[in-house]
């Protein structure tokens, strides 16, 4: 680890431990201890993938839970601080090893693995392609890939969002759309499916994709998806990987479960991520912009250096019939007929609102374009951004409300 420092190389673990060896006490620890330390000092300096090729068990975890991707082999691997017999003694639950902490509960439930693979050699394979993508330290630029100049119009972009405002779309076809052929690599495929987090490349250059899935919960932003991206910006502005938005966001999720487990510190995860990203940012609004949601989707305000809007994009602080139900409240009420006037006053602010004209207006959107020219614009941009330069104030580090 000290080596790969010093030389700006990647570290990759293959773990497979027990834990800490009890016969030799606290020597153990402090042995665990040294590596953890190196992790922290070497995070965002190197990148570091550990694959858990077997049982990974109390200390063990803790050394992949501070490196950048975790992978794990299905039916093969697990981790977890405490192991099944534990947890029956201290809480009486009854739980499988698999079910505690195997690939498939730590990549849908607790968001600890990146990637699952069906067995040791797709692991291996995956390592390899995600490795593909990332540079080799801090002070190298992403990698890219020699790329053959071609028609870059897609015009089945065009008629992808439906006409009726509430109707699902998946983004999964606007990134394949947009990026070269079979480039995406998606990260936490299957943990907090309403945000869309991954790997692509475009025109042969490596980019970070951060997108909202209209397609799972409306494209909320929760508690999960949140930290999700929040965690993702934060490793591709570690290692100059421009990053991409695709933004379709009704705001975020509302109810108590939201509230009571902290949706303002973990929303201002990715706000304060997006924020501090001093690496090429461009936000491509789809269709929805609403609320707090617009802002912290890397929205002009918060430094992104390109935002474009497909003319189906609805920028405003929240949807027709809320805001009408409040601007018009006292008028709605003494109408003769009040659910008529809710429809026009609906329809006055869809008017308005639903359309990305206004921002265009002020500024925020730089500028409305066609859904098929989306490629070939954010190429042109991406281009016109490679020499960025980007300086935060000084200081030891930021906050981040963890």
């Amino acid at each position: 680890m000290d080596l790969a420092m010093q030389n700006g190389a990647p570290i990759i673990g293959l773990n497979d431990s027990g834990g800490a060896r009890i016969q030799e006490g606290v020597v153990s620890l402090g042995g665990y201890a040294d590596i953890f330390y190196r992790n922290t000092l070497a995070s965002g300096v190197i990148p570091q993938i550990s694959a858990i090729m077997g049982p990974c068990a109390g200390g063990a975890v803790y050394s992949p839970a501070i490196t950048d991707f975790i992978m794990m082999v299905e039916n093969n691997s697990y981790m977890f601080v405490t192991g099944p017999n534990v947890v029956k003694t201290v809480t009486h639950e009854d739980v499988t090893s698999e079910e505690l902490g195997g690939a498939i509960t730590h990549a849908t439930k607790s968001g600890v693995t990146h990637f699952t693979c069906g067995n040791g050699v797709e692991l291996i394979n995956k390592l390899r392609n995600l490795m593909s993508y990332i540079p080799q330290n801090c002070e190298e630029q992403a990698p890219s890939v020699f790329y053959e100049p071609a028609d870059e119009s897609r015009p089945g972009l065009d008629s992808l969002i439906p006409e009726t405002p509430n109707q699902p779309y998946d983004m999964h076809e606007v990134i394949q759309s947009v990026t070269d052929t079979d480039s995406f690599l998606e990260v936490h495929k299957d943990f907090a499916e309403n945000i869309i987090v991954g790997f692509a490349r475009l025109a042969g250059k490596s980019i970070g994709i951060v997108a909202n899935q209209p397609a799972h919960l409306a494209g909320v932003l929760d508690i999960h998806a949140s930290t999700k991206a929040a965690r993702f910006v934060r490793f591709c502005d570690c290692f100059n990987i421009p990053l991409l938005v695709f933004e379709d966001v009704p705001g975020f999720l509302p109810g108590t479960d939201q509230e009571w487990n902290g949706i303002i510190t973990n929303g201002a995860k990715l706000l304060f991520a997006f924020c501090e990203a001093t690496v090429p940012r461009i936000t491509v609004i789809t269709r929805k912009a609403y609320g707090g949601a617009y802002d912290v989707m890397n929205s002009k305000h918060i430094g992104a250096d390109m935002n474009y809007a497909w003319p189906t994009a609805e920028i405003a602080v929240m949807g027709a019939k809320g805001a009408a139900e409040i601007i018009f409240k006292k008028e709605i009420s003494e109408a003769k007929d009040p659910e008529q006037k809710l429809k026009e006053k609906e329809a006055e602010y869809i008017e308005l609102f639903a359309n990305p004209y206004k921002a265009a207006e002020h500024g925020y959107v730089d500028e409305v374009i066609k859904p098929s020219d989306t490629r070939k614009k954010l190429i042109t941009a991406f281009r016109m951004l490679e020499n960025k330069v980007a300086k935060l104030p000084r200081k030891k580090h930021g906050n981040i409300p963890l």
